[in-house]
């Protein structure tokens, strides 16, 4: 027999959103904008100042919340380190990215983003020697099946004089496609990095001192590119929106979420990020979702939850 008491809290515990559920859909809608702010930016500025831009400001935003946590000495031991994967992980992805958003819509982009699981399992397994087994080796043939049936029908290497998603003279979409890929690559590439040389690193410290790194990277070509146009103040915004929201405190969110549902589980995240990408292009920008697009999405997005462990295998802590 249970009182009243005890009837009420049940009930209120069974109704009550667990906090992390919040923090990953709000982590999914943050992360899906960047696509959106990114191709904003990037059109006045650059891709490159827009990349540069980006990690300045998210530097900026963390560095005062890495010494109120006492931590700034993590940025002074691993320097070296945090330099190689803030290029690795920041500044030669969010590059990528921005060159793309010239020329393909931030749906698409969005899309191609859900493989960065997908070339982190080949990497760790090249590099690391992890090898994945049954199910999620057909999850890594299922996921880059899926790529290449999306690329290649968005893929031309001819550039377009009535540009893609700026709607100005733009590069070849098959270019930006190739780019797209290559900021996956990149993140694989920077996973397995920071498994081997920076394990047990202080979370909020590889956040910072990559940015900073990034940054740092990033520096000279930001300023070799600065625009000689003046760029509007919906551009500013958008690149403060990108660094600050996107990046700063997108990270903390992040970080977070792992500390309360574990890195694998906070990883799934990447699942969710095209539907924001993809919804926001939609009815911020007026893109269009093509048949095509709804085909090859969820055979990536299978092929991925394949490759990871997410469907058929064991997702761990």
């Amino acid at each position: 027999m249970t009182t009243p008491n005890t009837t009420a809290t049940a009930t209120t515990s069974a109704t009550t959103t667990p906090p992390w559920v919040l923090d990953f859909v709000l982590l999914a809608a943050i992360w899906g904008s960047s696509f959106l702010f990114m191709r904003m930016g990037a059109k006045e500025f650059g891709a490159l100042p827009t990349a540069g831009l980006r990690v300045g400001i998210a530097a900026l935003f963390l560095l005062p919340i890495l010494a109120y946590q006492g931590q700034l000495a993590g940025l002074r031991q691993h320097w070296k380190l945090l330099f190689a994967v803030g290029l690795l992980n920041s500044a030669l992805p969010f590059a990528c990215f921005a060159y793309a958003l010239l020329s393909i819509p931030t749906g698409l982009t969005s899309i191609i983003n859900a493989t960065v699981p997908l070339f982190g399992a080949v990497v760790a397994w090249v590099w690391l020697h992890d090898r994945p087994q049954g199910l999620r080796v057909l999850g890594l043939l299922v996921g880059f099946a899926g790529v290449a049936l999306l690329a290649w029908s968005k893929s031309s290497f001819t550039p377009s004089a009535s540009g893609g998603a700026s709607g100005t003279a733009s590069t070849a979409t098959g270019w930006a496609v190739l780019a797209s890929l290559a900021a996956c690559l990149f993140y694989g590439i920077a996973a397995s990095f920071t498994r081997r040389h920076l394990a047990g690193v202080p979370s909020m410290v590889l956040a910072t001192g990559s940015q900073v790194g990034a940054a740092v990277g990033l520096l000279p070509f930001t300023l070799w590119y600065w625009p000689s146009q003046t760029v509007s103040a919906s551009a500013w915004l958008a690149l403060l929106a990108l660094g600050v929201l996107c990046t700063g405190i997108a990270y903390v969110i992040f970080f977070r979420l792992i500390a309360r549902r574990g890195p694998a589980k906070a990883l799934t995240v990447t699942y969710a990020i095209p539907v924001f990408g993809v919804a926001y292009g939609v009815l911020l920008l007026g893109e269009t979702v093509t048949g095509w697009m709804l085909v090859c999405g969820p055979i990536i997005l299978l092929g991925t939850a394949l490759s990871s462990g997410l469907i058929g295998g064991r997702v761990t802590r």
